[in-house]
């Protein structure tokens, strides 16, 4: 049996996304900067992707910046917010994701920045007294970057919270959203973020793609200077038919929210609850465990398995035909282990491997089944 449990890395394409990719490959393909008819269609259906981007945030189409993912989104804003904003104060936390926190520290090396985290809580959430004592310190510009939903062990900050807390002190707030937006609702009239990063491979649409939400009126400049794409906010030829598929995995998300939501958290429910009755001694990290307080879409679990075995646990998954995750996809090649888990987990329950497993709508209570069985089989022999 092949079981795919690493959504948190990447998602399964659905088949209407493709269905409208390959209609745009092979009839949209003029240039949307042509002014011949064959390139006004392609902008016309790189515009209309966009209004319906917008409609599910309530956003204004404008302020929808197609990037290639939720990386390149991070940079643009956090880079350009410096260089255009003012911002001399970047306040984060140490369990960002790394496009991020890398980010965050060539600006304070190459622009002179101060860089200041965030204390965290036991389980790995960002203190928001603290955030607010930090926002207390000094007149100095600030952006804030606090993610919505961590990649690695799902925790979920109070984005309305933190976002008004921002304004309240004047402080400019950037939130990565991957992991958040395609699986909860996000009103941005009601929520005052100024900025977000979304990538579509997170909820079911094609890799490459993603977008860059800036509040109208921001005041940032383009990062990648060239042509007059995106509103000349971000020079360089439009992948219509990845635009397209991310427009159309937005949407399907969206409309099916309630009924693939409660479906994906069903099994989240099943998987802690074979957990804790198939493997006892297994622990949950961050706030994993916790439906109020993480993302109904991953769990990530310290198993009981001693020190001498921890490392031949993936491998032995993957033998097994069980796809998931030590960390973030970005950390595979590292062997400095994950920088979360490093932050909140003692030098004892760092000897035991930590395994991230994240859920889609495509899984099932009998693939979860055999993934205990294997585990357990793992952990006892």
């Amino acid at each position: 049996m092949n079981v795919y449990l690493d959504n948190a890395a990447t998602t399964q394409v659905r088949g209407e996304v493709i269905e409208k990719m390959q209609e745009a490959l092979a009839l949209s393909f003029g240039n949307p900067s042509s002014t011949h008819s064959f390139g006004r269609t392609s902008k016309t259906i790189i515009e209309t992707a966009r209004k319906t981007i917008a409609q599910y945030l309530n956003a204004k189409p404008q302020e929808i910046i197609f990037t290639s993912g939720g990386t390149e989104a991070d940079n643009m804003i956090m880079q350009c917010a410096v260089r255009d904003l003012g911002v001399q104060t970047i306040i984060t936390s140490e369990v960002e994701h790394h496009a991020v926190l890398h980010t965050a520290e060539e600006l304070a090396k190459l622009e002179g920045i101060t860089l200041k985290f965030v204390d965290l809580k036991d389980c790995g959430t960002p203190d928001s007294d603290h955030l607010e004592a930090l926002l207390k310190e000094d007149d100095s510009k600030k952006l804030v970057s606090l993610m919505h939903v961590n990649n690695e062990v799902g925790n979920m900050i109070d984005i309305n919270a933190v976002a008004n807390l921002c304004k309240q002190h004047n402080a400019l707030f950037h939130s990565d959203t991957v992991q958040s937006i395609g699986h909860f609702k996000l009103d941005v009239e009601e929520t005052p973020v100024d900025f977000m990063a979304v990538a579509a491979h997170k909820f079911h649409g094609p890799k490459g793609i993603g977008f860059a939400y800036i509040r109208r009126n921001s005041g940032l400049k383009p990062l990648i200077f060239g042509g007059a794409q995106e509103r000349g906010f971000r020079a360089g030829t439009e992948s219509v038919h990845n635009i397209v598929g991310c427009a159309e995995a937005i949407k399907l998300a969206y409309d099916n929210l309630d009924e693939e939501k409660a479906y994906v958290s069903d099994l989240k429910k099943y998987f802690i609850d074979q957990l804790n009755s198939e493997l006892p001694g297994c622990t949950f990290n961050g706030n994993s465990e916790d439906f109020e307080k993480s993302t109904y879409t991953l769990v990530n679990v310290n198993l009981p398995v001693p020190e001498n075995k921890a490392l031949m646990l993936l491998f032995h998954l993957d033998i097994k035909g069980i796809a998931c995750s030590k960390g973030s996809a970005c950390q595979s090649g590292s062997a400095l282990g994950s920088h979360v888990l490093n932050k909140i987990l003692s030098d004892d329950e760092l000897k035991r491997p930590s395994v991230r497993f994240s859920f889609s709508k495509y899984n099932t209570k009998e693939e979860l089944d055999y993934v205990i069985k294997e585990l357990k089989e793992f952990a006892n022999n």
